[in-house]
């Protein structure tokens, strides 16, 4: 255990580096900060000079370095627009991006399993063509399209269901502010939560759904057959559980890529978290506010994976965190 946590710190910060050199690399291709910093009567020479009391004229390597030192001590820069330090703007924005995520999640797992289980047991049944026809229409959905189909009948039409912001919400801890606590907080989440699940849950049945089958010619669960155990311990016992290895690792890694995939929903429900933060970081070229957002996705994404990691070790009991073989 001590030498895969090791193992993986040291992974862990070789990715994180590349992900800072990748994120501050690409800034000057944003356009000029300057433009949104000054107006347009600001002179040439004011300009260079507040370029160079920003260090934006400085060689990269030296900006790089500047940077990387700052980071160590936990300042990502300040933000342009907001005049505040990047990472507080981010964790302002950032709970209302894992509670959309969390809420995805939830629906993804309570659907997925029992569809999908379902399909792999009932391959040839009426419900089970109809549950994949409809995966594959969701596949090729954009969840942009299905977030404006969503907020169009069940808000606009039907009017049951808010159509934009997060609704009210009460202070945890810190710059904690949750929805899930309010009426009006769970009614807002509803339609984005949805839309981002989208996206995943499609894919998760069709996983578990192979998976599944794949198990069930096993040698091992024909043995259990001829036993005469019952239907329901063979499924949900012997074969759902070794179908839940791949799914768990292919899960982790598409939880950190959902935290990505909210900039679209969040953009559309005017949902206040950190991709709609990122896009309008992006209009007014924030460049410390952009490299410090993609820094946090990193990290979310380096985190996530190391937890799927554990799991996986716990729940297949061969598998060897240290990297030793049984």
């Amino acid at each position: 255990m001590l030498a895969f946590f090791i193992r993986r710190l040291f992974q862990a910060i070789v990715v994180m580096f590349i992900i800072s050199l990748i994120s501050f690399s690409i800034q000057d291709n944003l356009g000029d900060p300057l433009r949104e910093l000054v107006g347009q009567s600001v002179s040439e020479a004011e300009r260079q000079a507040l370029r160079d009391e920003l260090g934006l004229n400085d060689p990269f390597l030296v900006q790089y370095g500047r940077f990387l030192k700052n980071a160590l001590h936990g300042d990502l820069g300040t933000s342009y627009f907001f005049k505040e330090p990047a990472l507080t703007v981010i964790l302002k924005k950032l709970p209302a991006t894992l509670e959309l995520v969390f809420a995805a999640t939830l629906i993804i797992v309570t659907l997925s399993v029992p569809l999908g289980v379902y399909a792999a047991i009932k391959p040839q049944s009426w419900f089970s063509k109809t549950i994949m026809g409809l995966s594959i229409v969701g596949i090729s959905i954009p969840v942009f399209l299905t977030a404006i189909m969503l907020m169009y009948f069940f808000a606009i039409e039907l009017g049951w269901m808010p159509s934009y912001g997060r609704g009210e919400t009460v202070p945890v801890f810190g710059y904690w502010e949750s929805g899930f606590l309010t009426a009006d907080g769970l009614e807002h989440l509803v339609l984005p939560a949805i839309s981002l699940a989208s996206i995943m849950l499609p894919l998760f049945i069709r996983l578990i759904r192979s998976e599944m089958m794949e198990v069930l010619e096993q040698d091992y669960v024909r043995f259990a057959w001829a036993k005469g155990l019952s239907p329901k311990r063979i499924y949900f016992l012997h074969a759902l559980k070794n179908t839940m290895l791949p799914v768990i690792t292919v899960g982790g890694v598409q939880i950190g890529t959902m935290v990505a995939y909210t900039i679209l929903t969040e953009t559309v429900f005017q949902w206040p978290g950190m991709g709609f933060l990122f896009l309008e970081a992006v209009n007014r070229v924030d460049t410390p506010l952009i490299v410090a957002y993609l820094i946090i996705v990193g990290a979310i994404f380096v985190v996530t994976n190391t937890i799927v990691d554990l799991i996986y070790g716990l729940v297949n009991p061969t598998v060897k965190l240290a990297g030793k073989k049984a």
